[in-house]
Order: structure tokens, then sequence, then C-alpha cells
């Protein structure tokens, strides 16, 4: 099964609620990150990606390390995603829908129902969230 590599942010507000995305042209919703370009830590990616999807500016320092997450890709279909994660706080008023978003959604605390979710959320993911 090929694999994709992806960092990937848990961002929780002040009242505990997740933010989860969904970009063009998919149905689910899973945590906000994105693929490494070459020479990309895993952080570095995840920075550059919550500014171009997002505008959120973060610093490493504002990241803490949860750890590589495997579970079936949400969008393709044959695929695995290896998931470098991260946890951060942002509040809604930080963070605007661009580049190949299309939607974001801000999930009460243990709501894994109202959207639909991509395996690594469900399966790993959310349960830092709401830890």
């Amino acid at each position: 099964m090929p694999d994709i590599r992806v960092s990937a942010a848990v961002i929780v507000d002040h009242a505990g609620r997740v933010l989860v995305v969904r970009k063009q042209g998919t149905t689910r919703f899973m945590q906000p990150g994105g693929k490494p370009e070459p020479g990309e830590t895993a952080a570095e990616t995840l920075i550059r990606e919550l500014d171009e999807e997002l505008s959120l500016r973060v610093d490493e320092s504002d990241l803490e390390p949860l750890g590589t997450f495997v579970s079936a890709a949400a969008n393709e279909p044959g695929h695995r995603v290896i998931a470098d994660a991260f946890a951060l706080r942002a509040e809604p008023d930080q963070v605007v829908v661009q580049a190949e978003l299309a939607e974001l959604r801000w999930l009460e605390p243990g709501d894994r129902t109202s959207v639909p979710l991509a395996p690594l959320s469900e399966e790993h993911l959310l349960a830092f969230a709401w830890r």
C-alpha cells in the first residue's frame, strides 16, 4: 500500500472545540496540514501549511509534538497516510479558509458524528483534542 507522508495539527480553542477542515472536491473533514516540500521538517511543513490554508501564523515553539500515526488515506483509495501530528491552541477569529480548503468546522468536545471524518482523525487525532 503506497504511503503519503503529512504533517497534521490538532487545533483546540478556549472552549475545547477542535478545528477540522475539508478540502475542495472532497467529502471528509480532517485536521489541517499537508505534505512536505523537499528538505522540510515535519514542523516546518505544518507551519507553512497552516499559513497557506488558514492564514494562521505559528512558531515551532507553539507546536506540541504528539507522535506519528498511520491510517487509511481519506481521499486516495488504496493508500495510507503517515502523519506527524502536533497540538496547538488557536481561536476561531485567527483562521480563514483559503488555498485548497472548501470549509472548516469547530467540533464540540466528543462530537464525532456531525461531519464525515477522515480515518486518521477518527482513529487517532481527535482523542488528543479531548483528553
